[in-house]
């Protein structure tokens, strides 16, 4: 075993009891990977939470839980002072009731930032980090595993990334949001997460740099996480090094946000070096005994980002969009010591009226924008739909078509009209809109309720 017999076995008990409803079936890769002393997660929003079937998917294969947005500072703390955590309790309860632990992200990031903070000055924003991270830590405390304290805070050159956090406050800003997370709960792990960082390279020896300096001069950091964003068969041949070198420091370290997209549509040819991919990463990581755990930024190809922000590429993650496994999946399966068969996806429940809304920015410009919403019904036919949202910069919706949308201030409603009402199982309709913004258009959370 890569860890301690100790370790091993908490992670083991930590993840022996099962869904309801799952109890003797054959183990998803929560189970697979705890016998190794790691865990698997997965990363997931309210709305596509509301999906019952993925939901229990979710259950089955993860034991750890990251939230998509609902603990990023727009939807925490949309004005100054005024707290909003009920989006992320929905999905540390449901983590609870699926013995998963959660992995709080994110703290200080330069986007999904509200206007307000941005354009503070440098002494107000930086009490305003100190306030916000007391707030949000103190509201969890004793209840994550972990926090991504702060997020992509390098270019790829190694520098520093020019945003408002750095311009106003310098290079001290990372480490005093660390030492503010630790003062509010000593027991979360406290993690610096970015991407393109998964190996050896200007990125990454800068963030290794930092780190080491934090190690020497007592900033208490515990974790870093690799995001591993990957583009099909480019698995970086130095990722295990990478993570040996950052684990040498005393730091763990966790692939916090997979997924390997290709330009799609897929082929079989596609799929089956995609697998050797997630066979790459899980293999680095089970070689290094500081890699904890790994995290898939999603489930399903049905609920991923990687569409909307790269247009003609998808098919990332383990499962398609129908919930079927894909070699990926078989593969990872492999890879934690699976035999047999792995299991079949979870049937649907029983009566499931749920539906799944994704929100997309299709253009922008100056005051002005275009947003697309996609609602997919879950695994039973759905005869209406209403999606709801919370703007958190301040836009407005000034016309719309193919939806009956309200605003109540800064809260969107949003009800089916006549014809796209009616949408199959696993089927999906769009509604669009234009709208206004000034300074910042972070994409809200929509949530789907079906009919």
């Amino acid at each position: 075993m890569r860890h301690s017999p100790v370790v091993v076995a908490a992670a083991i008990a930590a993840a022996v009891v099962l869904p309801a409803g799952q109890a003797g079936a054959a183990s998803g890769l929560r189970d697979l990977a705890a016998a190794k002393g790691v865990y698997f997660g997965t990363a997931a929003t309210v709305s596509e939470w509301n999906d019952a079937t993925y939901k229990a998917l979710g259950a089955r294969e993860a034991n750890m839980l990251t939230p998509g947005n609902e603990m990023k500072w727009d939807t925490t703390e949309p004005s100054q002072g005024r707290f909003n955590f009920a989006p992320a309790d929905s999905l540390v309860s449901a983590a609870v009731a699926a013995n998963q632990r959660v992995r709080g992200h994110t703290l200080v990031w330069h986007s999904q930032t509200p206007s307000w903070v941005q354009n503070l000055g440098a002494t107000a924003l930086h009490q305003a980090m100190l306030d916000h991270i007391n707030a949000e830590v103190g509201h969890y405390k004793g209840k994550l595993y972990s926090w991504d304290v702060v997020n992509e805070a390098f270019n790829e050159d190694g520098t520093r990334r020019q945003s408002f956090w750095q311009q106003k406050l310098g290079d001290g800003y990372i480490a005093d949001a660390f030492r503010a997370a630790r003062a509010v709960d000593p027991a979360a792990k406290l993690y610096y997460n970015d991407y393109n960082t998964d190996g050896i390279g200007a990125k990454s020896d800068a963030v290794y740099a930092m780190v080491k300096a934090f190690k020497q001069q007592g900033v208490p950091i515990d974790g870093v996480g690799l995001q591993a964003h990957l583009i099909l068969g480019q698995v970086p041949s130095s990722m295990q090094q990478n993570i040996q070198r950052f684990a040498d420091l005393g730091v763990e370290v966790a692939i916090t946000e997979l997924d390997v997209r290709m330009t799609t549509p897929s082929t079989s040819d596609k799929l089956a070096t995609q697998a050797s991919d997630y066979t790459k990463v899980a293999n680095a990581c089970l070689a290094v005994r500081g890699c904890v755990g790994i995290t898939t930024w999603g489930l399903s190809d049905r609920y991923s980002w990687i569409p909307s922000t790269f247009p003609g590429e998808g098919a990332a993650l383990p499962f398609d969009e129908s919930f079927q496994p894909k070699p990926a999946y078989n593969s990872l399966y492999v890879a934690y010591g699976g035999t047999g068969n792995p299991p079949p996806p979870p049937p649907p429940p029983p009566g499931d009226k749920t539906c799944a809304a994704t929100y997309a920015i299709v253009g922008q410009w100056a005051g002005g924008f275009q947003g697309e919403v996609r609602v997919t019904a879950g695994s039973a036919a759905i005869s209406g739909w209403t999606v709801t949202w919370t703007f958190a910069n301040g836009q407005t919706i000034t016309s719309s078509w193919s939806a009956a949308i309200t605003a109540s201030g800064s809260a969107i409603t949003a009800n089916n009209v006549g014809y796209n009402g009616p949408v199959g199982a696993g089927g999906s309709t769009t509604f669009g809109f234009l709208g206004t913004w000034n300074g910042t258009n972070s994409a809200p959370s929509p949530v789907c309720t079906g009919r």
